[in-house]
């Protein structure tokens, strides 16, 4: 965003902030007055303007006279999902974020932002998709396309409306394609590809990221199509202050037979074709930095590994259901599931 478009003087009239306004035309029309130091001290929007002059104001009126001084800006290091979340109920759209002496840091725009989550995020995309084959011989499976998008960027973008900017993707596979691909920034973000010496499992290449910065990291798989809400997930894993929080699915097991419940060979009931649910990896995971150094360097390290080490230490583990779509494109058929459902309905991460 180029936040020059939104800036305007205190001193400048009326008249300006029109002009400039009116230039805004098909984006958000609000303007940011600051004074001789760069600070903002206001903002004002076309209605603002107008009332103004019904009460009398003139287009010589400079902006100081007319601006709304009580704003909605982030004033902290980091924006707090309660803010953010007022602002989303205010149904404000551009909002400031301050540093201390009140010039501007930055500008979120919350058409295109969802939330503003202090989280990194890692996406594992090094494996062959060798159930896709032969869609998978000669393009690595994040880049088949669901639609007209490839199937990793719809998460690359889930994150961007998100707020997260350090974005990382292992690749192993193909890697040559993927890195191609990410040559160009995604949704406004510059995303870093990072490559497997060799297999390392679900958690082992974790440990090749070293540009880490945040307290807690979200690791994921690329060939997910899914709309989890990643807010929600990091409320919820920071309320239960938890080490690792693991997104799942709801997973049904219907057995066509009867079936006995007994004490040795002794049966002690007959159950008719009992249904049994379950919660099943989803392939998301929400996990405090710190614990990323257990993570052997240059070894083969799944995600079973990493959550039986962390319950041995009795560190927290918890789940996230996910009430929404969430699709794991492993095989054929959930490939055409994928495809049919974008067909369908415009899909919203």
């Amino acid at each position: 965003m180029d936040t020059s478009l939104y800036i305007i003087s205190q001193e400048a009239s009326a008249l300006d902030a029109l002009r400039q306004l009116n230039d805004l035309s098909g984006k958000a029309m609000t303007l940011f007055a600051t004074d001789s130091l760069g600070r903002i001290t206001g903002t004002l929007t076309d209605g603002d303007i107008r009332r103004s002059l019904i009460a009398g104001a003139q287009l010589h009126t400079p902006v100081r006279d007319i601006m709304h001084r009580q704003f909605a800006a982030f004033r902290g290091a980091v924006p707090q999902i309660s803010e953010i979340r007022e602002i989303r109920a205010r149904r404000i759209t551009l909002v400031p974020h301050l540093n201390a002496d009140g010039t501007l840091r930055r500008l979120y725009d919350f058409s295109t932002f969802h939330s503003i989550l202090p989280i990194d995020a890692v996406l594992m995309a090094g494996g062959k998709g060798e159930r896709l084959r032969p869609l998978t011989l000669q393009t690595p499976k994040p880049l088949l396309k669901i639609g007209d998008k490839c199937i990793i960027d719809y998460n690359i973008e889930a994150l961007a409306r998100n707020g997260v900017t350090n974005i990382s993707v292992t690749v192993n596979y193909l890697a040559e394609m993927l890195q191609e691909h990410f040559a160009n920034p995604v949704a406004g973000v510059k995303v870093k590809c990072v490559k497997e010496p060799c297999r390392m499992g679900t958690i082992g290449s974790l440990s090749l990221i070293n540009d880490l910065q945040l307290d807690n990291v979200l690791l994921m798989n690329s060939d997910l199509l899914t709309n989890v809400n990643f807010e929600e997930m990091f409320i919820s894993h920071c309320e239960a202050d938890a080490d690792l929080t693991v997104a799942v699915i709801p997973y049904m097991v219907s057995v066509p037979y009867a079936i006995f419940r007994t004490e040795g060979n002794d049966v002690r009931g007959l159950e008719e074709k009992p249904t049994y649910n379950y919660y099943a990896n989803a392939g998301i995971y929400l996990i405090k930095r710190k614990w990323l150094s257990i993570i052997p360097r240059g070894e083969y390290y799944d995600a079973t590994d990493f959550l039986d080490a962390l319950i041995a230490r009795g560190c927290r583990v918890r789940q996230f259901p996910i009430n929404g779509t969430w699709i794991d494109i492993g095989s054929p058929d959930d490939f055409r599931t994928a495809q049919d459902l974008i067909s369908r309905h415009p899909f919203t991460t």
